[in-house]
């Protein structure tokens, strides 16, 4: 598995970034080259060596892990769409490990209490006083494993901690550690007994990635490794090895911030955010949330291919993970079987391309 690809794209999306990760070498040039490309730094080259440590234990997912470091790089939330055994656990586990970041799981279940996982009051015999005992929440990388099994109300728990980045509880707010996503998944194909996420929550995910089923070759090389040893639970002896940390984490983030946008560009990602809320398909179309998520997201790949500044492409590149989950489909357009993924590439194909 190569661990820097050409390109980003989701596993579904037909447009990919028509960059190359510039300074994939170690001991690369530090210099601006005089085309607009970024000089290179060790936070950039500490985020692309993780993909090769991620690799170590997952196969044929680079596009998924691509998408979880721009939403580290963006702050954002992930949800993750894929069917049982393509190894999204897994994944989030060497992410966390390969960034030295602190991760917990969650199993969402119908019979899930908000306080399981925001935390609650407890009493105290010794103090005889009330004292706030942490839920998993608090943590840097929160892996939602199946949330829409859990009912409405657990789901709303999240909504706090997602977009203000703390928890209250009993009138008291406590900030959550930095960074911190939430990671949610959910199969795609088994909806009996689930609870559909409300388009308020969906809209607070920063990208939808669907992980499918790995090609032949790539699931040879999974079981081989297994046949050679492999344990999904032992990611040491996978050799998966801290590779960055918070500290070019936020580094990586204020360079990012620091990536520059033509008016022109941010006038093609209004026109197609725009374009969804015509679109004969779509009952409901993105807000001006999905555009400024669109705007940050190309800003993060941007950067990560080794440039200043934000090109046609790498809007493309992001549109389709960025914008799946901020659409509605009409009912008739649902029987007449038409995706959501194929309605936003007609009108990426439709809105002029800035030249």
């Amino acid at each position: 598995m190569s661990s820097q690809p050409n390109s980003y794209t989701d596993s579904n999306s037909h447009y990919a970034g028509g960059t190359t990760p510039q300074g994939t070498q170690q001991g690369s040039s530090a210099s601006e080259n005089g085309h607009g490309h970024a000089a290179e730094d060790p936070a950039r080259q500490s985020l692309l060596n993780v993909r090769a440590e991620v690799g170590k234990a997952v196969v044929g997912q680079d596009p998924t892990v691509t998408g979880m470091l721009i939403a580290l790089l963006c702050g954002g939330h992930v949800l993750l769409e894929g069917v049982p055994g393509v190894a999204k656990t897994l994944l989030v586990r060497a992410l966390s490990t390969a960034l030295s970041l602190d991760t917990k799981r969650v199993q969402f279940t119908p019979d899930l209490m908000p306080g399981d996982v925001t935390g609650s009051l407890v009493y105290d015999s010794h103090s005889s006083e009330f004292t706030f005992r942490e839920g998993p929440v608090f943590t840097n990388i929160m892996l939602a494993d199946e949330i829409n099994r859990t009912p409405p109300k657990t789901q709303a728990s999240l909504l706090e901690a997602m977009e203000e980045r703390q928890v209250s509880v009993d009138g008291v707010s406590r900030p959550l550690p930095s960074p911190f996503i939430v990671a949610a998944t959910q199969n795609p194909v088994e909806y009996e007994g689930t609870y559909p996420l409300p388009e308020a929550q969906l809209d607070r995910f920063l990208l939808k990635l669907t992980m499918p089923l790995p090609g032949r070759a790539e699931e040879i090389e999974v079981i081989r490794r297994h046949a050679g040893g492999f344990d999904p639970r032992n990611l040491a002896a996978a050799g998966v090895r801290p590779v960055a940390g918070a500290v070019e984490l936020s580094a990586a983030q204020a360079a990012v911030a620091q990536v520059t946008v033509a008016p022109e560009l941010l006038a093609y990602i209004v026109d197609i955010v725009r374009a969804t809320r015509t679109a004969p398909s779509f009952q409901l179309g993105v807000s001006p949330r999905g555009a400024t998520a669109l705007l940050n997201t190309s800003k993060a790949w941007a950067w990560l291919s080794g440039r200043s500044f934000v090109t046609p492409d790498d809007v493309k590149a992001l549109s389709l993970p960025c914008l799946r989950h901020r659409v509605g489909l009409r009912p008739e357009a649902q029987m007449d079987g038409i995706q959501v993924d194929d309605v936003l590439g007609s009108i990426l194909a439709s809105v002029p391309v800035p030249r």
